[in-house]
């Protein structure tokens, strides 16, 4: 409403400078004075008409949440393991330059000690909104350190950013879960022991297991692993709720790929917006992911607005 109201303010005003410039035709002075103040209550009706434009488009209720990030390995092997190491620090870096809180859930390590598999959760004001478009196939293409003849290799590593779920969004009975606990320990198990603390939790309706053996502790493993299960059923309920929903910025899918991260060339690309940062190591280091991250967010608004005016008699 106050948007409204400084919104026709402004258009009183512009048509009050209007009729100025019709009554006194023959003062230049005063025509020079009206036009200038006309133009620039034009620009701040414009200004106005966008931002009453973006209260009005439907919000994400999500975006204010804390997310899970989940990082896989996929096609290369050890390169692949070491390229999911290299994203998820980026994330870590990222998170704390936004002075988020970064909690590793699980980590799977590599036998070159990189990471086949990562989990993290990401808490503080709007982290699910400002990562939620990394998730999808990220792809590098470098010499691998296992690679003897300088051969450039493309590995793949897929990203999965969760809105993490309270007792509010997912309803889950107890008969619901079956939980598992066995021994930690092998590939992945950073602190492999003698106990069963490992745990893993299986909901029985969808068939979603999370498994997780990071910590010492049964009760710890247990609390991580309900975080991540219910941020998994959520994400799948939003899923379906919004399955008819326009996508403006790709699916957000594991399988498609949104970012090409080359190191010969020192670019990265992203696919959706077809935006190139020439600063790969800024990039990872978690500097210049914001420049690219605020062009997605970006082409959102300005998709989410022009669907919105063309299908809007205002």
């Amino acid at each position: 409403m106050e948007l409204i109201r400084d919104l026709r303010a402004k258009q009183k005003e512009i048509d009050g400078l209007k009729s100025l410039l019709v009554e006194c035709p023959e003062d230049k002075d005063m025509q020079h004075m009206a036009t200038e103040e006309m133009s620039a209550a034009r620009e701040e009706e414009k200004r106005l008409q966008l931002l009453l434009l973006k209260s009005l488009l439907p919000k994400d209720d999500a975006d204010e949440k804390d997310c899970i990030l989940e990082v896989r390995a996929g096609t290369g092997g050890e390169e692949a393991s070491l390229f999911a190491m290299d994203i998820f620090k980026m994330y870590e870096k990222f998170s704390q330059k936004k002075g988020w809180q970064f909690d590793v859930v699980e980590i799977m390590v590599s036998d070159l000690k990189g990471y086949k598999e990562a989990s993290a959760a990401i808490s503080g004001p709007g982290a699910y909104g400002l990562l939620k478009f990394e998730s999808g196939v990220h792809r590098v293409q470098r010499v691998p350190v296992t690679e003897k003849s300088g051969r450039i290799h493309t590995s793949a590593v897929s990203v999965a950013i969760l809105p993490q779920a309270s007792a509010v969004d997912v309803q889950v009975r107890n008969e619901d879960l079956k939980i598992d606990t066995y021994r930690s320990g092998g590939s992945g198990g950073q602190h492999a022991n003698t106990t069963n603390s490992a745990v893993r939790i299986t909901h029985l309706p969808s068939g979603l297991t999370v498994s997780i053996q990071d910590e010492r502790s049964q009760h710890m493993n247990k609390s991580k692993a309900l975080k991540v299960l219910y941020a998994r059923l959520y994400e799948l309920e939003r899923s379906r709720q919004h399955a008819s929903a326009p996508s403006f910025i790709g699916s957000g899918d594991r399988s498609e790929r949104i970012r090409t991260y080359n190191f010969p060339q020192g670019r990265v690309t992203d696919h959706r917006v077809g935006i190139t940062v020439h600063s790969i190591a800024e990039v990872l280091e978690g500097e210049s992911l914001e420049a690219l991250i605020n062009a997605l967010l970006l082409q959102e608004e300005m998709d989410a607005i022009a669907s919105f005016t063309s299908g809007s008699s205002l």
